[in-house]
């Protein structure tokens, strides 16, 4: 069996067991090709012939060479221990290469988050007198509302909303399924886009995507990041956005008003709530107003 095999069947077992997504399995996929290309390189040798020194020098390859990141390493060594213990599963080896290669502790880096001045900058920058603005401004309330992850939110169909319940019925990570509110503000917006934007937009067409491009067809996560940097640019905001920027302001502004920690990782759909424990350091600043506000000393 030559490495593109080997691949697509760890890959194709990953999806059936885990279910995971498209994008962890393509950076599965993407590290496991870049260490069999070096193993071919530098020992002429296929994924089943590794032995423990290779995945060491791989490693030394990436941090010195590369200048490699700690979050990209661990990433890698995730991978590797991934793929090589099932081929020990398998009995296609026997011995695991990657036993007593640690994976670095990384630390907990804090998620950017935008204050709720930054947020209305942002839902107010596209022309809503647009089909297109429209469209935008409503993608943007939704994923304000909900906390969607971006893919969810452009893998909406019409289907997944209920507008009469004011809930989207979204499938995320591990295809686990969950129903999110939408709120009054995102539900008003979305109604009007529907019937507005939307007929526009399509032309005629007939699409089961929410959120429509000109063209008639779905839209994409790059295409999506792209215009939310041009209206954060439009709208003046002078601070670096991430794809989940929002949904890091959705968390962040939960909890500042007091809504549950257990409520916002039903949420954000995270199956363990350590992943959510992240946004307490934003409790900081409820409690310092909390203070200000019924202490007598305040």
């Amino acid at each position: 069996m030559n490495n593109a095999e080997l691949l697509d069947e760890f890959s194709d077992t990953l999806w059936l067991e885990d279910g995971l997504s498209r994008n962890t399995l393509e950076s599965y996929r993407r590290d496991l090709n870049k260490f069999a290309a070096w193993l071919e390189q530098h020992r002429n040798a296929t994924l089943l012939q590794c032995t423990h020194a290779d995945i060491q020098g791989f490693l030394a390859h990436l941090v010195v060479e590369q200048k490699a990141k700690a979050t990209s390493t661990s990433r890698a060594i995730s991978s590797l221990k991934r793929l090589y213990q099932y081929q020990l599963r398998q009995g296609k080896i026997s011995v695991d290469p990657t036993l007593q290669i640690a994976t670095p502790k990384l630390p907990r880096s804090l998620p950017k988050s935008l204050t709720e001045q930054d947020v209305e900058l942002l839902l107010n920058a596209p022309d809503i007198n647009t089909p297109l603005g429209l469209r935008d401004r409503t993608m943007l309330e939704v994923l304000y509302a909900s906390g969607l992850r971006v893919s969810e939110l452009v893998g909406l169909t019409v289907a997944q909303a209920s507008l009469s319940e004011g809930v989207v019925r979204v499938m995320g990570k591990g295809s686990k399924e969950r129903l999110v509110p939408l709120g009054e503000e995102a539900l008003d917006w979305l109604k009007r886009y529907l019937a507005e934007a939307r007929p526009t937009l399509l032309a005629g067409k007939v699409s089961n995507a929410m959120f429509v491009t000109q063209r008639g067809e779905g839209m994409t996560r790059q295409m999506f990041w792209y215009l939310i940097k041009k209206h954060a640019k439009h709208g003046g905001l002078g601070k670096p956005l991430s794809p989940h920027t929002l949904r890091h302001a959705f968390a962040t502004h939960l909890l500042n008003h007091g809504a549950d920690l257990r409520v916002v990782q039903l949420l954000l759909g995270h199956a363990d709530i350590s992943t959510t424990q992240i946004y307490t350091h934003v409790a900081r600043e409820r409690l310092k107003q909390l203070h200000a506000t019924h202490h007598p000393r305040g």
